[in-house]
């Protein structure tokens, strides 16, 4: 009886997040003149992705799908994002990176430890300015990293599409300002009170398909600052540097560079859920770009990042 009690309780909590995330969903395209979905086919856009079909049926979703994609993506991720974007009949619009490094707008770092993943912040602005969206609608979860706990469902920003924490409106009873001046957007989180527990659950209730990066499969992989990286054009060995063959799967998927691995024999979605359960790092912990500082995500997010 105990057991069922959890199993009814647990169904009703992800009806509630999915309920509450669909009003928004809904808000926003309500809301706003041209509102986009940043899809970087990762776990969390992908279920903002089947949220959003979800609240708009049996119409296509009513707002493109956006990446931006530093060019050092995993092959996996990119394939999978085309043909989730196919699936959806959803318009795909891709920022390269490698097109403002090109243009003189972003500066491609240098050394060992060089990663494109804080050069999305210009790209992702160029790309919401080109095509004039007035919302981005992002995966992002408050319980990721304590920046983004900061951060309201309706997050505004200025017309340099910079993020001011201390200038945030208030959202109380479900109600939400989109009003904004010419220039401004927002950056809208309708998975904010989500974990990432609650994200695997759901995704599993759902039978929702995710790359295979997920799940636990053999891969060549580098020892790098305390890390495992998987070995690519984009990440070659240094010298001393250990590379192996191990059993890993990845909790986060993002720029090669910077996305770690852990190792795993996590090979389907029930062993991932008490894997997660049982963990004692956030998924987060694993990226390299966030322990570039103290502040690192903060920062990133104050210059535009979502």
């Amino acid at each position: 009886m105990e057991e069922t009690n959890i199993v009814s309780y647990r169904v009703n909590h992800l009806r509630q997040l999915e309920s509450e995330a669909i009003y928004i969903l809904r808000e926003t395209a309500a809301q706003f003149e041209k509102p986009a979905l940043l899809f970087s086919g990762g776990k969390d856009s992908i279920v903002m992705a089947h949220l959003a079909r979800k609240a708009f049926h049996p119409a296509r979703i009513p707002f493109p799908l956006v990446h931006v994609d530093t060019g050092h993506n995993f092959q996996e991720t990119i394939q999978y994002r085309d043909d989730y974007a196919a699936d959806l009949k959803a318009e795909l619009i891709v920022g390269l990176v490698q097109d403002s490094i090109d243009k003189g707008t972003a500066v491609e770092e240098k050394g060992v430890n060089a990663s494109r993943n804080a050069l999305q912040t210009v790209t992702l602005l160029e790309t919401l300015e080109e095509h004039q969206f007035d919302a981005a609608l992002g995966g992002g979860r408050r319980d990721e990293e304590k920046a983004r706990a900061k951060e309201r469902f309706f997050s505004h920003r200025d017309d340099f599409g910079q993020w001011d924490p201390k200038n945030q409106r208030p959202e109380l009873w479900n109600i939400f300002n989109g009003r904004k001046h010419h220039g401004e957007h927002f950056r809208v989180f309708p998975l904010s009170n989500w974990t990432e527990m609650d994200v695997w659950q759901y995704i599993k209730s759902e039978n929702i398909p995710l790359p295979n990066l997920y799940f636990a499969h053999d891969r060549e992989v580098v020892h790098r600052n305390g890390g495992l990286l998987a070995t690519s054009e984009f990440v070659q060995p240094q010298e001393g540097e250990k590379v192996e063959t191990l059993h890993v799967r990845f909790r986060t998927i993002g720029d090669m560079t910077c996305t770690g691995a852990v190792e795993s024999d996590a090979s389907d979605m029930d062993a991932i859920i008490q894997e997660v359960a049982s963990a004692r790092e956030t998924e987060r912990g694993t990226r390299a770009d966030d322990k570039r500082s103290e502040t690192a995500m903060e920062d990133r997010k104050k210059e535009g990042y979502f």
